[in-house]
């Protein structure tokens, strides 16, 4: 998915037979016009089910640099103006951190850290990174299971901090982007396609159907506030807009529910 920073338009692609040509582009967000691209050879696997590409991954942004992951699990660093500030490839120090289907999981920041899960039946790991040199602040293993979902922020309503929620098959864990420590963990399955979404202090997560959850300072564990088994999304994340949540089902059906109670409204 494109990302928007002020009047930019930021997108990814591959080219090339392999796809191991990687592109960041930037365009006038009014106008449309291309101000700047930037080309990158990739260092790790390219290969991609024929229904994706190498550029699965959205990118992101902290406001003043540009965070662009690919399937290859190379991450280009870049100013607004496109100069390149490092550039990291995974999968040089990590070679066994692929799987034959291709990557999707988009990066987000927290503060200073970048957060990347690199998730696969392999070397299965998730990690922060630093801004400002592309360093790994932490690292810690994960589920060995292909996985497509991309972390979340969360912000803890007590204490004000915002942890990184990282889904994958066997749950959720709220890890401290800094260091990667868990502070709490949902251990209940969860799906390994649709990513959770976050409003406010709660987090709406595709397992079991649809689960809302909300944490307690204090607690090991989220509180469960509702569970509906006819929520599951199939492909696409669940959205929330207002107090509706959105869920595209498997079935290409759209299903409405009230953000409270979790009840289907159409």
């Amino acid at each position: 998915s494109p990302i928007v920073i002020g009047n930019k338009v930021i997108v990814t692609c591959g080219s090339g037979f392999q796809q191991d040509r990687l592109h960041v582009l930037c365009f006038d967000a009014a106008q449309g016009t291309k101000l700047w691209e930037r080309q990158f050879w990739a260092t790790g696997r390219t290969m991609t089910h024929p229904k994706t590409c190498a550029a699965s991954s959205s990118p992101c942004s902290d406001g003043q640099r540009i965070f662009a992951l690919f399937s290859s699990n190379d991450i280009a660093c870049l100013d607004l103006e496109g100069n390149l500030q490092w550039y990291r490839g995974l999968s040089h120090d990590f070679p066994n951190c692929s799987n034959s289907l291709g990557m999707a999981s988009s990066p987000i920041v927290i503060g200073d850290t970048l957060i990347v899960q690199a998730e696969n039946d392999a070397d299965s790991f998730s990690t922060g990174l630093d801004v400002y040199n592309g360093e790994s602040r932490w690292k810690r293993g994960r589920p060995k299971r292909a996985n497509w979902t991309s972390p979340s922020a969360i912000k803890d309503s007590t204490t004000g901090e915002r942890y990184a929620l990282l889904q994958a098959s066997a749950g959720v864990e709220a890890c401290h982007p800094k260091t990667g420590e868990v502070v709490w963990s949902y251990k209940s399955g969860a799906s390994t396609i649709p990513s959770l979404v976050v409003s406010g202090d709660t987090a709406y997560v595709p397992s079991n159907g649809l689960t809302a959850l909300r944490h307690a300072a204090g607690e090991s564990q989220p509180k469960q506030l509702w569970n509906v088994g006819k929520l599951g999304p199939g492909t696409a994340s669940p959205l929330v807009l207002g107090q509706k949540v959105y869920v595209l089902n498997g079935a290409g059906v759209v299903n409405c529910a009230d953000l409270e109670e979790g009840e289907i409204e159409w």
